[in-house]
């Protein structure tokens, strides 16, 4: 193992300090600890306020879309693996300004568990929250079966609809409605080239051979759907987006915002390899591609890999998509 690091156990907090002092523009903690982050702001009158949260080590996912357009706090946990309910909570309190607290985060047991125990807590002390659970990843469970599914890089788009919507002063019912709409329309699909290494651990947490890949794997390495040679960026890019295509019953003359999304390790040349494929597909097929981002936005680590997210836009989903926002890794103005 070869890591800028101290002692293993100290990477999260360690990691935490040097973000919180870097973006102190931006962020600052619920309550003195370093994994409750909030906006610095926070509360933001007259504003839903949303929360996310989960395990490190896939920067910018969670705590990276904390700011003006984006999240209001996020709970922390150590590398993939859940933060406490009590943090929860605690995040909840410093954010919640009386409008309701939705709280979105992917679609894993132990965040579903504690999110639901700290949304119980703070209903007794008078805080309305909303949940909604990002379930984009098509590998992860068959169609019919969509709200199975694994919260991946997709849970960008959450983020963006969800918080566009508060920031326009909506209630908390219409936050809810409007991230549940994005979520029914946004499909994500990944392929790995490499594992990643847990600083604790200290060696690979799978493997994947020489001059192989797996398409489907998860950001924590769940098992993907399909393990074989290394085929080139045009022949994934093809299988990706005909997977997701075929799950979003993509038709000609639909508008789409597409996410190239490194897991770590990419270059930022392979993406735009993979971007320039995908605008060939849809344009071949009269598909407009509204917009596209393209970059790190939910990481494994040092996993060398990609995925592709697609939301099926409509008008209300458009304007929202194109509302500014600020936060320590990604703006757009």
């Amino acid at each position: 193992m070869k890591k800028f690091i101290n002692a293993p156990e100290n990477v999260v907090s360690e990691m935490l300090e040097g973000l919180l002092f870097a973006h102190s523009d931006l962020l600052k903690t619920a309550d003195g600890n370093v994994k409750n982050i909030v906006r610095k702001e926070a509360p933001v009158k007259d504003k839903v306020a949303i929360i996310s949260g989960g395990g490190s080590g896939h920067l910018p996912l969670f705590l990276g879309y904390i700011g003006e357009g984006m999240l209001d706090g996020v709970a922390v946990g150590e590398i993939f693996a859940s933060p406490s309910s009590s943090q929860i909570l605690s995040v909840t309190k410093q954010v919640d300004n009386g409008k309701g607290v939705l709280y979105l985060y992917g679609n894993y047991g132990g965040d579903v568990m504690n999110f639901d125990m700290a949304g119980e807590m703070a209903e007794m002390e008078g805080i309305q929250t909303a949940t909604v659970i990002g379930t984009d990843d098509v590998a992860s469970m068959p169609k019919g079966e969509e709200d199975q599914r694994r919260g991946v890089a997709g849970l960008f788009y959450l983020y963006k609809m969800a918080a566009a919507k508060a920031e326009e002063g909506s209630s908390l019912e219409e936050v809810v409605r409007v991230t549940e709409h994005a979520n029914r329309n946004v499909r994500t699909m990944g392929v790995a080239l490499s594992p990643c290494t847990l600083p604790e651990v200290g060696k690979p947490t799978f493997n994947i051979e020489e001059g192989q890949m797996e398409i489907g794997m998860g950001i924590h390495g769940e098992p993907g759907y399909y393990k074989g040679k290394l085929q080139s960026a045009d022949d994934i890019t093809s299988t990706l987006i005909e997977k997701i295509s075929e799950d979003l019953s993509l038709n000609q003359g639909d508008e789409v915002s597409v996410l190239i999304n490194g897991l770590g390790a990419t270059p930022l040349e392979e993406l735009y390899i993979v971007c320039r494929k995908v605008k060939d597909i849809f344009l071949d097929r009269e598909i407009n591609i509204e917009k596209v981002y393209v970059g790190e936005y939910a990481t494994s680590l040092e996993m060398a890999g990609l995925s592709i997210s697609v939301l099926k836009l409509d008008d209300e989903l458009k304007r929202l998509l194109h509302r500014p926002f600020n936060t320590p890794f990604h703006k757009q103005l």
